[in-house]
């Protein structure tokens, strides 16, 4: 069985990506789990925090979430052009202590999508994942991506994805990502 965890970038109840992310649990290829982590809990990052405390245990908890899967999606928004603080703020505190960053990111298959209600999907967010994803030393997946544009028309007002076009891409973009994880599996550092 293979084991992914989804991250939503979004904290908001009706986000698009939460959506997404929920739709995507259904559409994984059999011998697949998608289990959907949460952001929700984890503090602005703060060094003397750090320093004086510890690690969040939100954080903790994510991170030995991430460690144990296979491979990571991340499902980004895209706040002014680029990836949303909250998302970046997890990930800043996800590779703390620097030490752990293998652990937690080396060599994990990473695939991004986003949905936005805009018409040209999460791409700038995507595109700003790609340098944070390189240092981390996470192995990106480079041959799908998935840009839900106009997402208001792809989900209905209970979050449920709608439009079978959008969903049909999702699947074959899980098919493709699964398999690259598969691949990679031997390759992650446990």
């Amino acid at each position: 069985m293979i084991k992914i965890i989804g991250i939503t970038g979004s904290l908001r109840t009706n986000s698009f990506n939460t959506a997404l992310l929920r739709a995507a649990t259904s559409l994984v290829p059999n011998e697949t789990a998608l289990e959907i982590a949460t952001l929700k809990g984890i503090p602005l990052y703060d060094g003397d925090v750090e320093a004086n405390e510890g690690i969040p245990q939100a954080v903790i908890a994510l991170q030995g979430q991430i460690a144990a899967a296979d491979g990571l999606l991340l499902a980004t928004p895209e706040y002014n052009n680029s990836i949303p603080g909250v998302f970046k703020n997890a990930i800043d505190w996800l590779s703390r202590p620097p030490s752990d960053i293998p652990r937690i990111f080396g060599g994990r298959p990473v695939a991004v999508m986003g949905a936005s209600p805009g018409g040209f999907g999460t791409v700038l967010a995507q595109n700003a994942w790609l340098p944070v994803l390189r240092t981390l030393g996470t192995r990106p997946w480079f041959e799908g991506r998935l840009l839900v544009s106009r997402a208001n028309n792809v989900f209905d007002e209970s979050g449920d994805m709608v439009d079978e076009k959008a969903r049909k891409q999702l699947q074959v973009f899980l098919a493709g990502f699964t398999e690259f994880v598969q691949g990679s599996s031997k390759l992650l550092v446990k």
